[in-house]
């Protein structure tokens, strides 16, 4: 039987700031004072800030109580993302144009923001910084691109979402209160799903699915936009979990029938091996997929999988009953 092994070297830097810098700090007290404060008005946004971060000893725990403020009380409002969505393709060959639009419209955003607690990633990175800045702590708005099933699949073609970065203890961090605070579903309706995977995210992980308008935010200088196409689609599950898809490198992978590929990620703690699955849905049947050589080597989980039929395979690998990542591997003849 021929083989083919895919392996992909990963250098994994534990300088990158993340929130495992803080580990020793417990953020019960912040998050309980972001409770507290549940409902308050954004029309005093000085007060808030007081409210928020006052009581609090550390940078970090204010901007906690920040950030897990904005993420409780905040709601995603798809029709203003729609509405951006449209006339940046309708103005997509007058940038001037879009630019005098868009610059009205965020007025209206604002408006909508301080009156109604809805808005889009404008308005969450922008009510961050606001009270970070009332609060004497240095942040700063990110624009990119975001990537999903739907956005910037194989090019970077839609400057879609804003993020921030925050300055603690003399680094910067990364942290994305929109995708925190839920999600649109299906019939876009804005679910409450508060989660911390995206609370000062590792940037590599974070850049799987970010990739910033001005590069110095990447925080990670070795990637190029045409890698963060390539790669595979990670969904927040990933950052819920605090595990980073390391190989394969890319999202569409070439093999030959009867080859294996090498999987592997990398996790920050602990995980049972049996609670990992390589999966394929086809005409909303799911088929578990057979892995085997399974090692888990200090944190680097690595197994493989043996495609023996020919054609295209969308495989998703799931985590704990969690879809983390999606592959397309396609398979040929011999």
């Amino acid at each position: 039987m021929k083989k083919i092994i895919l392996l992909f070297v990963f250098i994994y830097n534990i300088a990158y700031a993340q929130v495992s810098d803080f580990k020793t700090i417990d953020f019960t007290r912040a998050d309980n004072i972001a409770k507290l404060n549940e409902g308050a008005s954004l029309n005093n946004l000085s007060l808030l800030a007081e409210e928020l971060t006052s009581k609090l000893p550390t940078e970090i725990e204010k901007f906690r109580a920040i950030h897990t403020w904005v993420c409780e009380n905040i709601k995603a409002d798809s029709n203003q993302h729609d509405t951006v969505t449209r006339n940046r393709k309708k103005l997509q060959n007058d940038s001037l144009a879009f630019m005098n639009w868009n610059y009205e419209y965020k007025k209206i955003v604002f408006k909508k923001l301080l009156k109604h607690k809805t808005t889009m990633c404008t308005g969450y990175a922008y009510l961050i910084k606001e009270l970070c800045f009332l609060a004497n702590l240095k942040c700063e708005i990110v624009n990119g691109y975001a990537r999903t099933v739907d956005s910037n699949i194989n090019k970077l073609e839609s400057l879609n979402h804003s993020w921030n970065a925050i300055y603690l203890d003399n680094k910067w961090y990364l942290c994305d209160a929109t995708w925190s605070s839920g999600f649109i579903n299906s019939s876009h309706v804005f679910v409450k799903n508060y989660n911390e995977g995206y609370f000062l995210a590792d940037p590599i992980l974070f850049a799987k699915n970010h990739y910033p308008l001005h590069k110095k935010w990447l925080l990670n200088d070795t990637l190029i936009h045409s890698k963060f196409i390539a790669g595979p689609l990670v969904y927040v599950e990933a950052f819920n979990q605090n595990l980073i898809p390391i190989s394969p490198e890319k999202m569409v992978v070439e093999i030959k029938k009867k080859a294996e590929i090498n999987f592997s990620l990398k996790f920050s703690k602990s995980t049972a091996i049996d609670k990992i699955a390589l999966i394929q849905i086809s005409r909303n049947k799911t088929t578990v997929l057979d892995i085997y050589d399974i090692k888990n080597e200090n944190g680097l989980i690595q197994f493989k999988h043996l495609f023996k039929r020919k054609g295209l395979h969308d495989v998703h690998l799931k985590i704990n009953n969690e879809i983390v990542a999606t592959y397309t591997i396609d398979v040929t003849k011999i």
